[in-house]
């Protein structure tokens, strides 16, 4: 699908560009620049879209996946250019996407999420926020979900367009291994 990644090491930003009709379902379509790793990880970064009108549904994901099949066992934050987040998972390859009570929906007084965040310890999976620049705290209860050693991790942009292209921004990326609480 058309896209393309870079990093700056000046402003120590990735920027994504990629079109995919979803990431959910049975199956993914997005960009997804990841690590191996194995054992307890946490994720955070701060997100945006450069284009202020493209489309609502368009997400930016941090995630964890089994493997790089495009249907492949997952827990994902997605946050999506209308300021919904929320913590999926699709509990074996192949399987419907699901995200059960784990979503909240919109801006929160009209205000993006600053920084997002996803923390494997063992089986938990646990998304963290942060609104307004304070340090981010878990929401929501934890999933459980096994994963098998190495697994992989990373961030990921879909633009919800099939054919069509729209771009996200990551700064500020932390990536640990072993997992210590999201910051």
């Amino acid at each position: 699908m058309p896209g393309s990644a870079s990093y700056d090491p000046a402003t120590k930003q990735y920027t994504v560009t990629s079109a995919g009709y979803n990431i959910w379902y049975q199956r993914d379509e997005f960009r997804f620049l990841w690590k191996k790793m194995s054992g307890d990880v946490s994720l955070a970064a701060d997100a945006s879209f450069p284009n202020p009108k493209g489309y609502d549904d368009r997400k930016v994901v941090l995630i964890i996946r089994q493997s790089l099949d495009d249907d492949s066992k997952e827990a994902m934050l997605g946050e999506h250019g209308s300021g919904m987040i929320h913590l999926a998972q699709r509990s074996e390859q192949g399987a419907q996407m699901t995200d059960m009570q784990f979503r909240f929906g919109g801006t929160v007084g009209g205000v993006m999420a600053k920084r997002i965040g996803i923390e494997k310890q063992g089986d938990e999976i646990a998304i963290f926020v942060s609104l307004k620049g304070e340090p981010l705290h878990q929401f929501g209860p934890p999933i459980m979900l096994h994963f098998e050693a190495p697994f992989y991790v990373g961030i990921g942009f879909c633009s919800h367009l099939p054919i069509t292209t729209d771009t996200a921004v990551f700064s500020n990326v932390v990536l640990k291994n072993p997992a210590a609480k999201a910051e």
